[in-house]
């Protein structure tokens, strides 16, 4: 599955206006009760390192792009290592009017291919124009984890834009800007870990590979069998040899 990626919007001052689903999973903390706090008094605690938290104060008072790591605390009192990007946000009149920050679970993830986790990403443009892109991101996440679109092997661009009320070539350049890669590429990374899943389950062991890609949502065997090696660098058949068991 794609890792959870947390979205902090504040305002100027640092007062959260809007948070992600992964925010709230987590951190154990939903929209309605964070908006209007400051993310280091929600999150910060006992274990919290000094060092850090001057750190990314020094990069938010200069008004500068920061990528740093800090314990950070869940809403349930657990601790965790967190690693963030933040990226001002500026105005027509180039006066900052947000922060955008992106925050990860660093023992739970990775954030070497995140490019969300990147500094080179660009949230400074006027009108928030950057920030609606993010929000437009995680809201397709969200619908394709939610609902599953990617089994349906017919599944196109514009039927997706439609459900998010966008249009297409917007999506697109978003889907490019934020994951790397083409709609295409990304539908079919969702399609490749549904086959993973099915692949590593017992409960499908009757089926073909072939037979449990076209549940994924692939139409051919040759299309199946180049993107799973492209996305897990194995082909279907080593990823089968080597699959952890089954829980009992």
């Amino acid at each position: 599955m794609a890792p959870n990626i947390a979205v902090i919007l504040t305002d100027a001052s640092r007062r959260i206006l809007w948070v992600n689903e992964d925010f709230t999973t987590i951190t154990g903390y939903t929209l309605t009760e964070v908006i209007g706090r400051k993310p280091g008094s929600l999150l910060q605690g006992p274990g919290t390192e000094p060092e850090a938290v001057s750190r990314i104060r020094k990069g938010l008072e200069n008004q500068a792009p920061l990528k740093d790591e800090i314990t950070n605390y869940r809403k349930n009192g657990e601790a965790y290592c967190c690693k963030l990007v933040i990226h001002p946000v500026f105005g027509e009149n180039q006066e900052l009017s947000n922060f955008i920050a992106f925050e990860i679970d660093g023992d739970q993830t990775d954030d070497s291919d995140i490019p969300l986790m990147q500094l080179n990403g660009k949230y400074s443009s006027s009108s928030l124009k950057g920030v609606e892109e993010i929000k437009l991101f995680f809201r397709l996440k969200t619908l394709l984890n939610k609902e599953k679109l990617f089994l349906d092997p017919n599944l196109s661009l514009k039927e997706v834009a439609d459900r998010l009320h966008t249009n297409t070539k917007y999506l697109s350049q978003v889907v490019n800007h934020h994951a790397g890669m083409n709609f295409q590429q990304f539908i079919n990374k969702y399609r490749v870990r549904e086959a993973q899943e099915k692949i590593a389950s017992d409960d499908f062991a009757n089926l073909t590979l072939f037979g449990i890609a076209l549940q994924c949502g692939f139409k051919n065997k040759s299309t199946f069998y180049k993107v799973f090696k492209e996305v897990t660098g194995l082909t279907p058949k080593e990823y089968l040899r080597n699959a952890p068991e089954p829980a009992a």
